[in-house]
């Protein structure tokens, strides 16, 4: 078996490498050559931990295996970050253990690169200002993956700590980049692109405060309760997902299904059919498209596989008898 650490994985895999692993998923998703297995994500009674396995097998890579973690929210107090996670690689030919890989940066990587997918494909192709609803630590990941695929010049941020907003700020601005902090209205309402990156369980964006044009990701939601757009927004919108599934039972749309404003027929299609050519994307430049990020197995077992097969050939990592 080989181990990969948080800092080999680090070193290993880029943004860009990232971005080009995970849309290769999302078109192997709909193609049916892949798929993500049920979700197991509860609260854990203890540390007030939020604990989850996502489990995935991509049969023509082939790639199998797991990933668990969660959310610890008295981490920081000891110096550790509050996302804590590890990803386990199976052979799919013998079903033995072949991978432990730390996934805590994996999953930032991972997370930014398919957001910046779902921004590719669905922003307009001039849109040029960034909005970030929560500037924490995943918000460097959503910037740097948003500069790989489109031309930004501006950013605007919106975050409760001001500590977290100033840092963000500094990172914007060292990029070269126009930077404003302001409340959670001129964020929206300036936005060519807007994303949504918080832990919230109630709405942060109101549908009034969006423009006509807007590309939202939705990257926030992905356990029952979390919310961070209005639900008449989302109804509004033109809806795609990763898996349609995991939307309306632990992603944004989880809400506006709950109330009876969507059903599974209101997604135009998952964000591999846009891609595989299977089904519509943006279809006017006044369309609000709204990508509902609830991030699926497959997304982080494909940035693990990566990062083993580049340790392998550059030689770095733990092999370990198992």
């Amino acid at each position: 078996m080989i181990v990969i650490s948080e800092q080999d994985a680090r070193a290993l895999v880029s943004i860009e490498d990232a971005i080009e692993a995970v849309e290769q998923s999302f078109v192997a998703m709909a193609r049916g050559q892949a798929r993500n297995y049920p979700v197991v994500r509860e609260l854990v009674g203890y540390r007030d931990a939020v604990f989850g396995v996502k489990t995935g097998c991509d049969t023509v890579a082939p790639i199998l295996g797991l990933k668990a973690g969660g959310y610890w929210p008295h981490n920081l107090a000891q110096g550790l970050g509050n996302h804590q996670s590890s990803t386990l690689l199976f052979d799919p030919d013998t079903g033995r253990a072949s991978a432990l890989v730390s996934a805590n940066y994996l999953t930032g990587v991972r997370t930014g690169a398919a957001s910046a997918i779902a921004t590719k494909y669905l922003s307009r192709p001039d849109a040029s200002v960034l909005g970030l609803i929560g500037a924490g630590v995943q918000s460097q990941y959503q910037l740097r993956a948003t500069l790989a695929v489109r031309p930004i010049r501006k950013v605007c941020a919106w975050d409760p700590s001001v500590d977290n907003l100033a840092a963000f700020g500094r990172l914007v601005q060292e990029l070269g980049l126009e930077f404003v902090a302001a409340d959670r209205q001129a964020v929206a309402a300036s936005a060519d692109i807007l994303i949504t990156v918080t832990p919230s369980q109630q709405a942060l964006v109101e549908q009034p405060w969006v423009r006509p044009g807007t590309h939202i990701s939705a990257m926030g939601a992905d356990t029952r309760g979390k919310q961070e757009l209005d639900p008449l927004l989302v109804a509004a919108a033109a809806l795609f997902v990763d898996e349609a599934a995991q939307a309306i039972s632990i992603g944004e749309c989880q809400h506006a299904f709950g109330a009876g404003l969507i059903t599974q027929q209101s997604f135009r299609g998952s964000l591999g059919q846009v891609i595989a050519g299977l089904c519509d994307g943006r279809r006017s430049a006044q369309e609000i498209t709204l990508f509902d990020g609830t991030g699926v197995a497959l997304q982080d077992l494909v940035v693990a596989d990566l990062a083993v097969r580049l340790a392998q050939q550059r030689r770095v990592g733990s092999v370990v008898d198992y």
